[in-house]
């Protein structure tokens, strides 16, 4: 199964500019190279930010950005996005009786999770009770089929000082339960913090962070106050398989300077 993993696009009516970064151009950039080269991908799932400010126009830019895409599309929502706005534009997306956007979808590597972190006012995640009790419901549920994890915020310490606030607000509780789930966890993805990250928690649960397709940091760890950056677009691709899951960094335009040789080994 291929997934296409777009995160932090944090779209602005068009021509409007963010800390440097036409974010429209970069998230057509991004559509037209994954529809390029990988129209064979089974699913599309954006993580969270999808707009800056939440605006209706924003979010209908997005559709129109979007409409092309030949294959499912999943959309999560992150701190900067507005829920009401969201809905209006994408009734068709998937939601919890509670009105989260969260849903799960079964493959034939396992259930996919898709949970919703967003928080009105809220810059760091928020997983609620009613959030928990849905999460629980699609853990019993997968049975014994293992789980892959989407969602914006990180569900645990980031490592990085400017996130040290903005983080999880949950106390691990999603975490623990995740760890708990009898047939295993393949992979946490998300986004929220602008620059690429790999690791593995103290439960032993694999994780990555995708780099954002709009403005991203200059990575440093210390400062509380870092400095905002451009650079190309970018997206990244996840294979999952009966090889387990492998997640790839695309970017968008890189400069082609010499070809390798064809290696024949051994």
């Amino acid at each position: 199964m291929k997934i296409i993993q777009v995160t932090d696009t944090h779209l602005m009516p068009s021509g409007v500019v963010v800390n440097g970064v036409d974010p429209e151009k970069q998230l057509r950039a991004a559509v037209a190279d994954i529809i390029e080269k990988h129209s064979d991908a089974d699913l599309l799932v954006m993580t969270g930010d999808l707009c800056n400010y939440g605006d209706p126009e924003a979010y209908e830019l997005l559709r129109d950005i979007l409409a092309p895409v030949p294959f499912e599309v999943r959309l999560m929502l992150g701190n900067h996005d507005k829920r009401p706005a969201f809905v209006a534009a994408f009734p068709e997306q998937p939601r919890d009786d509670n009105g989260h956007i969260q849903s799960f979808m079964d493959t034939d590597f396992g259930r996919l999770l898709f949970l919703d972190s967003h928080e009105e006012g809220v810059i760091g995640g928020i997983y609620d009770e009613p959030r928990l009790a849905w999460l629980d419901r699609a853990l019993a549920g997968a049975g014994d089929l293992p789980v892959t994890v989407f969602i914006h915020h990180p569900p645990m310490d980031a490592g990085i000082a400017h996130f040290s606030k903005i983080g999880m607000h949950d106390e691990g509780a999603i975490m623990r339960r995740l760890a708990a789930h009898p047939a295993g966890v393949r992979h946490i993805l998300f986004g929220h913090i602008h620059v690429p990250l790999a690791g593995t928690s103290a439960e032993g649960i694999a994780y990555s962070s995708g780099q954002a397709c709009s403005h991203r940091f200059i990575t440093d760890l210390e400062a509380l106050d870092p400095w905002w950056t451009s650079g190309n677009a970018c997206y990244r691709i996840v294979l999952l398989d009966d090889q387990g899951l492998r997640t790839y960094g695309a970017e968008v335009g890189q400069v082609q300077i010499e070809r390798a040789p064809i290696c024949e080994g051994p």
